[in-house]
């Protein structure tokens, strides 16, 4: 299984404290172990699937898109619910 990162996600990633690298890092293992675990969303981001985890008491959210022909996940983005979707649009 081949695990793709954006740019995005990338930039998200490297403000994180290590704790909650932590908590993001067993957050993508278990899309990894199903990656159908995450809900599909509606509407023009059809093409993703967003997962609800925990960091630091508060909740995250892990979006990704899923191809099953050629097996690969493409981690997205992650942040707080607050403007998550509005800045995956663009």
């Amino acid at each position: 299984m081949q695990v793709l990162q954006t740019p995005r996600f990338s930039k998200q990633l490297k403000k994180l404290k290590p704790i909650q690298k932590e908590a993001l890092d067993k957050a993508v293992q278990e899309v990894i172990d199903n990656p159908l675990i995450g809900a599909q969303k509606r509407g023009n981001l059809n093409y993703l699937r967003v997962y609800k985890f925990n960091m630091l008491k508060q909740q995250a959210l892990l979006a990704y898109s899923y191809d099953e022909g050629r097996v690969i996940i493409k981690l997205l983005g992650v942040g707080s619910h607050e403007n998550f979707y509005r800045d995956l649009k663009r």
